[in-house]
């Protein structure tokens, strides 16, 4: 005789219901902008995150969580000579949400301070030129490039 199905019942959390703040790092797995460049696996960008994390919460200070996703960019444009290159490179992105319950009490800069925090640590040991960020409503690009183009962070 089959047991009989008991219904779990879910309710809210207290102080979990919020503004929803979505954010995402995209990271190139591909070492430079060299098409024979070293192409890392997504779990070297696992690591870095979740060493990233742990460093964090060590020192008593809020963290973001997210998933790891693999993907490819693909993209075109036109060359000097009004010929037109196409590519596509593999890249990591790291998604998530500031949940409320956690992070709600921290302002929207200490939120892009740590994405900018773990972007670079990624950029570092993916050996990346940009790191793609974005989060609510904005998204900007992080350049390791030493030319002085933008401020640093």
């Amino acid at each position: 005789m089959k047991e009989e199905e008991r219904r779990v019942e879910y309710r809210l959390v207290k102080g979990s219901r919020g503004p929803r703040r979505d954010f995402r790092i995209t990271v190139g797995l591909r070492e430079g902008w060299d098409p024979e460049g070293r192409v890392y696996d997504v779990s070297e960008a696992v690591r870095t995150a979740k060493a990233w994390m742990r460093r964090r919460a060590e020192a008593r200070q809020p963290a973001l969580s997210g998933m790891f996703a693999r993907a490819e960019v693909t993209y075109a444009w036109r060359r000097q000579d009004d010929s037109v290159g196409s590519d596509r490179e593999p890249v990591a992105i790291f998604a998530g949400e500031a949940v409320h319950a956690y992070l709600g009490a921290l302002p929207d800069e200490e939120i892009e301070a740590m994405l900018n925090e773990l972007a670079a640590e990624l950029g570092q040991a993916l050996g990346q030129e940009r790191i793609y960020v974005a989060f609510c409503d904005r998204t900007w690009i992080l350049d390791r490039s030493e030319d002085g183009r933008e401020e640093t962070l």
